[in-house]
């Protein structure tokens, strides 16, 4: 069947509030191109959605889209990036425009030609996101060579180096590029063979011939190079992204030309604010590129629509969320993405800072967030700062994607959005809505969904069902079962959800957000624990406002902060609270424990995008899972990791 068409057109339902009485939200502007879904439903209770709206054309490859700028507007700047000084601060920005960027593209990938590299032999960056490391990037993309960019934190954070050794001996690479030979070093001499070349935007690897950034850029192009990019296609590998690895060793999801071109145009479709030919989009992006979000989703939609990329060396730490509060006083998006940490740390910010608010506010006309839950709480205050700043909201994106999608897969139909709605699937993508259980998992098929993993058919065999469909493993609902064009709502993991010792059902992404709401603005992230137990627990992960419940300076060791009586009465409230309002055993939290140690990147715990992973925390925390079910009485909230051992 199909579902019924909204009363009203896309950008009336961004309006609608508007139109209603004096309580009722008002909303900045935005149309919504993907309002209209068709639902059919099977025997065996399966259902297949795909939005009314057919995909549009796309382009061959996402390089075509480089050549077109640098001739329209090749003074515009493509990427832009703050110097850095000697003393390790921030200065001017340095900009890398659209005729700049071909030219390194088109240099830069006659190099990678001369040196016989390929899909067997492609090129590895293990640096952050710089200029460099956009051209280089650009000049594989020109030259038709495949790259993947690593995470940084297996060079810089890991002591054991096997996720990065994991990727060379998956990929084989005949090139890695680091930005700074002292801080990779290590790294690169525990992992690469000889035959792989090096090359380095400043230092040396002792021991090692390495090749300079600028060596690179200046070689010649030879009319090899246009003709290796005009030999590109649909089915050319454009880069490996490596999933997050939480419980495994990561995987090299293949992303070709179609992949990536064909999400770009069905972003636009959905999210028509990007193509605005009167307005190019303008991001201010700290999130990694070896991450599809900041990587695919983000540069993607920048080169597509001849848009502008700041890049923000900032992050949504206590030590670096200063550098983007700073870039955003400064550079007003068009479009701003980042993950719920992100945007929690400036709608706090947002309610002193004039100067950051009235910057940020003044043409942003849709903020994006993605990666993990965005708690009810830093929504409401985003919404009440824009409400006291410019008198109207500015509708907060989300959906569903994955690595392996291209990213993007669904989005939003309205402006008026709860946490965990996630909309209807793009132009072009069929979903497939599989009953698990008492959860349903939701499968997709479309020209945005991977081929398979590098060197991987048996886990390429089973990603994918009998119909060629993707097994996302995530969960989903309906938002309203009775309006099916308002889209699905997450509802967590198929595999996170369990049963306790009484055979009922934990279903965990639900009480995992209301855990988070609940401790809001201390929590951030719940692990839920409870498998084969007769009670729920949970294992909380606290934001640094923590401190403020117990009066200590930043010196304060974190064990020591939550171990303050302040704290523990406050989270002690938490837990009655959340009893209090429990419905039955699976909703109910019995059991509270407050974790002092940050989750591990090297043991899977914390994603590449900031998430945790369940699976993970509860494999390697399994001791303290024990002692949190053993013995305690319910309603009990445990001291933290570090007092145990000194108890």
């Amino acid at each position: 069947m199909s579902a019924t068409r909204p009363p009203e057109g896309a950008r009336a339902a961004a309006r609608s509030a508007q139109a209603c009485d004096g309580a009722a939200p008002r909303y900045r502007a935005l149309d919504f191109g993907i309002t209209e879904a068709e639902l059919r439903h099977t025997a065996d209770g399966t259902a297949y959605l795909q939005a009314r709206q057919p995909l549009h054309a796309f382009p061959h490859r996402l390089t075509d889209r480089l050549v077109h700028w640098a001739s329209a507007a090749p003074e515009r700047t493509f990427m832009a990036r703050r110097a850095k000084n000697a003393d390790g601060s921030t200065g001017d920005w340095v900009r890398l425009s659209y005729a700049q960027a071909l030219d390194a593209a088109r240099c830069i990938g006659q190099a990678l030609l001369d040196r016989g590299l390929s899909a067997e032999r492609p090129v590895l960056i293990v640096s952050e996101n710089d200029l460099e490391h956009a051209q280089i990037a650009l000049g594989c993309l020109y030259a038709g060579i495949p790259w993947a960019p690593a995470s940084p934190a297996y060079s810089l954070v890991s002591q054991d180096y096997d996720k990065l050794r994991h990727l060379v001996n998956t990929l084989t690479p005949g090139l890695v590029f680091a930005a700074d030979a002292p801080r990779y070093e290590r790294a690169l001499l525990a992992t690469l063979g000889e035959d792989v070349e090096i090359v380095t935007a400043s230092g040396s690897v002792p021991g090692r011939a390495t090749t300079s950034f600028a060596a690179l850029r200046a070689t010649a192009p030879t009319p090899a190079v246009d003709a290796a990019m005009r030999a590109t296609g649909p089915d050319t590998i454009a880069k490996f992204l490596f999933t997050s690895g939480s419980t495994k060793l990561p995987k090299a999801v293949i992303n070709t030309q179609r992949m990536w071109c064909a999400n770009q145009q069905q972003m636009a479709q959905s999210m028509p604010v990007l193509a605005d030919p009167h307005t190019p989009p303008v991001l201010v992006d700290w999130l990694p590129w070896n991450h599809t979000f900041g990587g695919n989703h983000n540069v993607g939609l920048t080169l597509m629509h001849g848009g502008t990329l700041y890049i923000d060396d900032g992050k949504p730490t206590p030590a670096l969320i200063g550098e983007t509060l700073r870039n955003l006083r400064e550079i007003a998006p068009t479009v701003y993405f980042n993950v719920p940490t992100g945007f929690e740390a400036i709608a706090n910010a947002m309610k002193t800072d004039e100067v950051l608010r009235t910057n940020l506010l003044s043409r942003v006309r849709l903020f994006f967030y993605a990666g993990a839950a965005l708690a009810q709480p830093v929504w409401d205050t985003l919404h009440s700062v824009q409400e006291q700043a410019i008198g109207e909201r500015v509708v907060m994106g989300t959906g569903l994607g994955m690595t392996e999608s291209g990213p993007f897969g669904l989005y939003i139909t309205r402006p008026e959005v709860r946490s965990g709605d996630l909309g209807l699937p793009a132009a072009g993508l069929q979903l497939k809505l599989v009953p698990s259980g008492d959860k349903t998992e939701v499968r997709y098929r479309g020209p945005n969904i991977t081929p398979g993993y590098w060197r991987s058919p048996e886990a390429t065999a089973e990603a994918f069902d009998e119909e060629g469909f993707f097994c996302t493993g995530d969960a989903v609902a309906w938002i309203d079962p009775a309006r099916p064009n308002l889209g699905l709502r997450f509802d967590g993991r198929i595999a996170e959800d369990f049963k306790l010792a009484t055979g009922t059902f934990v279903s965990v992404g639900p009480l995992r957000a209301k855990i988070i709401a609940a401790g809001a603005p201390f929590v951030q992230d719940a692990v839920i624990t409870g498998l084969n137990e007769r009670e729920v627990g949970a294992m909380l992960f606290p934001t640094g406002a923590v401190r403020g419940l117990a009066g200590l300076g930043p010196e304060a060791p974190l064990a020591e902060v939550l171990a303050h009586p302040k704290v523990l009465g406050h989270f002690q409230q938490v837990l009655n609270d959340l009893a209090a309002t429990a419905t039955g055993s699976a909703t109910r939290v019995a059991r509270l424990i407050l974790l002092a140690e940050p989750p591990s990147i090297d043991k899977g715990e914390v994603t590449d995008k900031g998430s945790i992973n369940q699976r993970a925390v509860l494999k390697h925390r399994a001791e303290l899972v024990a002692a949190l079910h053993a013995g305690a009485a319910a309603n009990t909230l445990l001291p933290t990791t570090e007092q145990r051992r000194h108890a």
